[in-house]
């Protein structure tokens, strides 16, 4: 899935976590592969991309939550991508046996991007509603990767709608809940088991709760693909930095995932013959002689089980004992006698 050997894809997002440092952002991309993760993306914009250079009650400074204070083209400004390292990471990445790719902004980076040739493109949730966006990628014939944030019903059919109208089916959504940090209690991971029917497409889980809980709970809904930021220190501080995962924890959140992998295993009700002689089973429980009735004061079902089982007590009870047998012995059919009674 999405070229990756792994049940579930798990990719480290890097975002603004090399704070204009590009030897920070190489190193960030090694720790990423150390970690155990699938996959590096990046974010492809310019401020232009996203916001006006205007002061004003719509693009001035953020009131509230973590970039309070903050005006939004500074922001971008301090956290963007530039342009000319995405083939230079992009190749410390694949070195790296990673796969590298990215959520462009505008048509620009989109175009950019094919011009890489990255075998993904990734929809950010505040750009579900950008039919155009969402369009001109679906048409590169790419995979595509929408996270769902700040989307209702409506919007995600719209968003996968508008890939199938250009041919591209290859469409994957991510359960996502856009604040930074993310409380617990809005995770809401029951939707990823309902998207999953009603879109009938594969489903993950863009993460930004702290910790692993949520990441490790979703592969047991259903996740088949997990997003988190990564970063080398949240002490190095930067846009992303305060919900931003470290190594160690990253690499806790990739062990876990593959322990779950296996403990989801497939469905069985089988069970082998080992496991079943862990059961009870019906021993003689005192001495008995030849001719005896069989009856609750010599029987009783006890473990292991490696006599007849429990289920047959009440077509053996009046039965006759075929053989002297000793206390402990397990009933079998060899050793009753069903025709002398």
């Amino acid at each position: 899935m999405l070229g990756c050997e792994n049940k579930t894809f798990i990719i480290a997002e890097l975002s603004a976590n090399h704070n204009q440092d590009f030897d920070l952002a190489v190193r960030t991309i090694k720790a990423m592969a150390e970690a155990g993760a699938d996959a590096v993306k990046i974010q492809t914009y310019t401020p232009d991309s996203l916001v006006l250079d205007v002061d004003n009650e719509y693009f001035g400074p953020i009131k509230s939550g973590l970039w309070k204070g903050i005006k939004r083209y500074d922001l971008y400004k301090s956290a963007c991508t530039p342009y000319e390292w995405h083939p230079r990471l992009q190749k410390v990445a694949e070195d790296l046996g990673l796969v590298f790719f990215s959520s462009p902004f505008d048509f620009a980076g989109a175009d950019f991007l094919a011009s890489l040739d990255v075998p993904i493109y990734k929809i950010a949730s505040f750009e579900i509603n950008d039919i155009p966006l969402i369009r001109h990628v679906a048409r590169k014939g790419k995979p595509v990767i929408i996270s769902t944030g700040v989307g209702d019903f409506d919007d995600i059919q719209l968003a996968v709608k508008t890939c199938n109208e250009v041919g591209n089916f290859n469409v994957f959504l991510l359960k996502c809940t856009s604040e930074y940090p993310a409380p617990y209690e809005q995770a809401n991971l029951l939707t990823i088991p309902d998207m999953k029917r009603k879109f009938e497409l594969p489903i993950g889980i863009s993460d930004h709760t702290m910790g692993t809980a949520v990441a490790v709970a979703s592969v047991a809904l259903g996740a088949e693909i997990i997003e988190k930021h990564f970063i080398l220190s949240r002490s190095l501080g930067g846009a992303d930095s305060a919900f931003s995962m470290e190594p160690e924890e990253f690499k806790k959140m990739v062990d876990e995932v593959r322990i779950v992998e296996k403990a989801l295993g497939s469905i069985t009700y089988d069970v082998s013959v080992a496991s079943k002689q862990k059961r009870r089973a019906l021993y003689v429980k005192k001495d008995v002689k030849k001719g005896e009735v069989i009856s609750p004061e010599n029987i009783g079902s006890y473990r292991p089980g490696f006599g007849l089982e429990p289920k047959c007590w009440d077509s053996l009870v009046g039965k006759i004992f075929k053989y002297d047998l000793l206390k402990g012995t397990p009933l079998s059919s060899e050793n009753i006698d069903f025709d002398n009674l």
